[in-house]
């Protein structure tokens, strides 16, 4: 039975068994809240493949258009014979006709076929059909739907991941720490699903487009379910973790690895390094472009947090016995010299001090 989470302060102590009932706590809560949006994900899971399967049916209706492809070579078929068919029944029911120089019998048969004819062209489909990814093993429809209800429902579930994860985690710090890790991880669900959403309207788009008409004219291209859901989801994902940029500067300032104006000073590398984060994404040389101004400006963003926010805390200690020290001294006094570092123990003197730990 899942207990109630306690609110551990920083100056607690707890013993192992308590870190691992507190683990397993919020590991259940994670869990049930992945169940849940596994169980709403399923329910959706027809709005959830029409989402993903998106831009494929664009890219195929561009194929369509221009009767390439696969399928736009069967929907130039389909119109072909939609075509004929319609001729074959004006030229059937003109020669139905009286006054036609057919005889009465043969009227009678070409009126039958033709109103047969009909019948037949109602039921060929007027609308592209082999838009959407095929699938060629019996239960592959079955585990590819809970494969990209699953993707989703973690995309769902990652704020109260993260949170349980979090709440797991700052006890360990010290209040100062804790002020200043708070900002970024609160940022990181954020920015994890603006990269998502970057990575479907924009670069998943032009990365279908770029790899299904690559070479077109050599393969009869046939997009499988489960290898474009793969593709989509390694898109998403690493857009996501792109967009994670801004988190690790600030930290590194608020470090003190390094300083916004070092950051400052690097601009062109951090283009030349964008830019080379772009250049393994798929897509083409519009899609690099796409994708180096969004994770540039990023890299700006970041700096301008980091200058706002600043390094964190290192501690009062020095600091404060500096000041103490300066405000002792009188203004006449020469500055105090440092002390001369102590003699090493000699190894009596050590057995000594043992000793008497021993007997006291």
């Amino acid at each position: 039975m899942v207990g109630p989470i306690r609110t551990i302060g920083h100056e607690d102590r707890l013993s192992l068994v308590d870190h691992l009932e507190e683990l397993r706590t919020r590991l259940i809560i994670s869990a049930i809240a992945l169940a849940l949006a596994f169980a709403v994900c399923l329910w959706q899971n027809h709005t959830l493949l029409h989402i993903i399967n998106a831009p494929l049916k664009a890219q195929t209706r561009k194929q369509v258009a221009k009767g390439e492809g696969t399928v736009g070579q069967a929907v130039l078929a389909q119109q072909g014979v939609l075509k004929v068919s319609e001729d074959t029944q004006r030229a059937l029911r003109a020669l139905s006709k009286p006054g036609s120089g057919v005889n009465s019998a043969t009227r009678a048969q070409m009126l039958a076929l033709a109103a047969a004819l009909k019948l037949d062209v109602a039921r060929i489909p007027r609308h592209p059909q082999g838009d959407n990814p095929a699938t060629l093993g019996v239960g592959e429809p079955f585990t590819t739907t809970l494969g990209v209800s699953l993707a989703f429902a973690f995309v769902v579930a990652l704020p109260v991941i993260l949170y349980q994860l979090y709440g797991f985690i700052v006890p360990a710090l010290r209040p100062a720490e804790r002020r200043a890790v708070r900002p970024p991880l609160m940022a990181v669900p954020i920015l994890f699903i603006a990269g998502v959403l970057f990575g479907y309207f924009v670069v998943l788009p032009a990365a279908t487009r770029f790899f299904v008409n690559f070479n077109s004219s050599q393969f009869n291209i046939i997009v499988q379910a489960a290898p474009y859901y793969r593709f989509a989801a390694t898109i998403l994902l690493a857009m996501g973790l792109v967009f994670q940029v801004p988190v690790a500067i600030v930290g590194a300032t608020r470090a003190g690895l390094v300083t916004p104006q070092q950051l400052r000073k690097n601009r062109r590398y951090a283009i030349l390094a964008c830019a080379v984060i772009a250049a393994f994404l798929p897509g083409d040389f519009i899609t690099l472009l796409l994708e180096t101004v969004p994770l540039y400006l990023l890299y700006e963003a970041s700096i301008l947090v980091a200058a706002i926010v600043g390094p964190s805390d290192r501690g009062a200690g020095p600091t404060e016995s500096s000041e103490a020290g300066d405000a002792g001294a009188g203004a006449g006094d020469p500055p105090p010299q440092p002390a001369d570092p102590p003699a090493p123990e000699t190894v009596q003197q050590i057995i000594d001090h043992v000793d008497r730990n021993l007997s006291g």
